[in-house]
């Protein structure tokens, strides 16, 4: 569904733009992806609106859900926020264990005690982090938007499918600067 509105308690939640995951190859240049993240970033401070950013620093417990089977160790930075988001303050930090941001953390209680009805949802990865989110926010009863060029997969097939298929169902979408553009004019 196409983007309509912004309610006035909106939040974005950037999914997993940390260091040791934007080097993966990516269906869109990850450069693009961050610098959409950084404005949004900046549109949502400017407007005093929450900026949550997102880390995973591990898999969930289980056999199958795990970051450990990347081979090697993990750097230690891994889960560092990437520096071009400039970091706030103010911004809410959720570090996640599962594909989702709302699972297994706090992220649903920090949001609803700010009177949060709205949030927009980008990072990487399209068809899971992100997607993953939008639903556990869908089923929290936000009204979820996604902006579509703020985020990437690095399987092509998989973003296409969510985008597709899978957002128009939970979701409203549009573009950061359709995004930026409804901030204005709601502020």
């Amino acid at each position: 569904m196409p983007l309509t509105t912004i309610d006035p308690k909106v939040a974005l939640i950037i999914v997993d733009l940390q260091k040791g995951i934007v080097g993966f190859p990516t269906v869109d240049p990850i450069d693009g992806v961050i610098a959409r993240n950084r404005v949004l970033a900046e549109a949502f401070r400017r407007h005093r609106l929450p900026v949550v950013l997102v880390n995973v620093v591990d898999g969930a417990p289980g056999r199958t859900e795990t970051l450990s089977r990347m081979p090697g160790t993990l750097p230690d930075d891994f889960a560092e926020i990437i520096p071009e988001l400039d970091r706030q303050a103010g911004d809410l930090l959720v570090t996640k264990r599962t594909w989702g941001a709302f699972a297994s953390t706090d992220l649903d209680q920090r949001l609803k005690a700010l009177d949060v009805t709205q949030v927009v949802v980008t990072g990487v990865a399209t068809a899971t982090g992100v997607e993953a989110t939008a639903r556990q926010a869908y089923e929290a009863g936000y009204h979820v938007t996604l902006a579509l060029d703020a985020m990437t997969d690095t399987r092509a097939d998989a973003q296409d499918y969510s985008i597709r298929h899978v957002f128009p169902r939970l979701s409203e979408t549009g573009t950061t600067d359709d995004i930026i553009a409804l901030l204005g004019r709601t502020r």
